[in-house]
């Protein structure tokens, strides 16, 4: 594997892995937000 194709690699890499960050921490607000209602009721 040449050095640009690593760097290729490593970027997609990162992307995907802050796309899935974001993703996940999505879902703690969703869930925090959703308990936090259904206490309240």
């Amino acid at each position: 594997m040449t050095p640009e194709e690593q760097e290729a690699f490593k970027k997609r890499q990162k992307g995907r892995n802050v796309a899935l960050a974001l993703v996940l921490g999505f879902f703690v607000v969703l869930f925090y937000i959703l308990t936090f209602v259904k206490m309240g009721d």
